[in-house]
């Protein structure tokens, strides 16, 4: 006898619902978003069924973070400081106003030096007082001849007096000049004194009297002809790298004063170093968008050591 296999008896059990089945929901095209993060409870769990996956999970996680700590760190280093930029030796130059043929090396607690002097861009030509040293030159040159005894029928008659007259006017002379020798040196001048000839120094690097002729000149757009500039009557002391040069002086100067002692309570100071660096990014921001591309401005960045923080974003003191 066969086995009884139970099933409906009848047709009671069959539904006659003539209705549309309901279709499905349509699959989204976006794919299923899943989160990388667990809550303390399932890291709990998971922590306490596989320690060993548990660990490798960790350690995966802390490398991840310290790779992103060290890129992080290389892009802060290579965006440069927006007050300083990287330094650079002409700007090292600017403390000593052009004088000092090396830099001054850091030292430590003990004042022991950490680092080996390097050689700076030097004005010799720029001296104190605003005087070159061409005109200085010159002018000890016609003083010496201007007050220099002459020979009379009294000195002829006596030999000997006319040879002691010029030894004492070589004395007079050798002191006269080494006391305006160190009138004009630099090196014992004020700040304001070594402002003015990093002033001089600034216009004579960059200034377009100079720079239109050892610089190549900015490539042209396409059927874009080039137009003949006229000539210069003098140096130029109003164009844009010219101004950023000498806001550059003043920051690192005036940055230089607020790191010492108590400098971080000044806050007239503060105030005059952020109104100069937003100046500065304005100009460079200008620059960038008139410039860029040219030799001028990567001649103006380069010797500088201006960043993309000295002139992109915000900037905060």
């Amino acid at each position: 006898m066969p086995p009884r296999i139970p099933g409906r008896q009848g047709l009671s059990g069959i539904s006659l619902c003539l209705r549309p089945a309901i279709r499905p929901p349509t699959p989204a095209f976006l794919p299923i978003t899943q989160t990388a993060s667990l809550t303390d409870k399932e890291k709990r769990r998971l922590a306490k069924q596989d320690p060993y996956r548990w660990a490798q999970m960790q350690q995966r996680k802390n490398a991840h973070h310290e790779r992103r700590a060290e890129i992080a760190a290389e892009r802060q280093a290579a965006r440069g400081d927006p007050i300083r930029g990287f330094t650079t030796p002409f700007v090292e130059s600017f403390d000593s106003a052009g004088q000092a043929p090396l830099s001054t090396p850091r030292v430590d607690d003990d004042g022991n030096p950490i680092e080996e002097p390097h050689p700076l861009p030097t004005s010799p030509h720029i001296l104190n007082n605003l005087v070159a040293k061409s005109e200085f030159d010159a002018a000890v040159a016609n003083a010496y001849a201007l007050t220099k005894p002459l020979e009379s029928d009294f000195t002829r008659a006596n030999p000997g007096l006319q040879e002691e007259k010029n030894l004492e006017y070589e004395a007079q002379h050798t002191r006269a000049l080494e006391a305006l020798t160190r009138i004009v040196d630099l090196q014992k001048g004020s700040s304001k004194d070594k402002r003015h000839a990093n002033i001089r120094r600034c216009i004579e690097t960059f200034g377009r009297h100079e720079t239109d002729i050892t610089l190549p000149p900015k490539p042209l757009s396409r059927g874009q002809l080039r137009e003949e500039k006229p000539i210069r009557g003098g140096p130029d002391t109003g164009s844009s790298e010219v101004q950023i040069a000498i806001l550059t002086a003043k920051i690192r100067a005036l940055a230089n004063q607020l790191e010492k002692n108590r400098g971080y309570k000044d806050k007239v100071g503060k105030r005059d170093l952020r109104l100069m660096v937003h100046k500065r990014q304005k100009l460079l921001a200008y620059m960038k968008r008139k410039e860029r591309g040219s030799a001028r401005w990567q001649h103006l960045t380069e010797t500088l050591g201006l960043t993309e923080a000295t002139y992109k974003g915000q900037i905060t003191l």
